[in-house]
């Protein structure tokens, strides 16, 4: 994968976003835990968004290279942006795969789960 494809992922992902009617909040908000993508809103849910960006050629999906340490990190990372950003909006984990072409300029594919994992039981 090209050093492209990864923010140009993101970008795509945040175009998706905002055309599903979220607003975008942040990008690539780091704490001492982690990063988190793209946090968006929608006036229900503030999702905290992971985006996953493969080439066409990866081995799986990109969405299975979120393992459970990476949902820790970006649990504890949410934890920590909603302690200094309290909402009522419910917290939402989202992932967004993306498939680029081996040019890693154009997308094949955009893949969004929504709800893909929860705060762990022991927070």
């Amino acid at each position: 994968m090209s050093n492209r494809s990864g923010p140009a992922g993101e970008t795509c992902a945040a175009e998706y976003l905002k055309k599903s009617g979220f607003q975008i909040v942040e990008r690539n908000y780091r704490s001492r835990f982690g990063e988190i993508d793209i946090i968006a809103e929608n006036g229900q849910y503030i999702v905290f968004a992971e985006v996953k960006t493969r080439q066409m050629s990866s081995i799986a999906e990109p969405e299975a290279f979120v393992t459970p340490a990476k949902q820790k990190r970006i649990a504890k990372t949410a934890l920590l942006y909603l302690q200094k950003h309290p909402t009522r909006l419910q917290p939402r984990f989202d992932v967004i795969g993306i498939v680029m072409g081996e040019s890693g300029t154009s997308v094949l594919s955009l893949h969004h789960l929504k709800d893909a994992f929860c705060f762990p039981s022991y927070y």
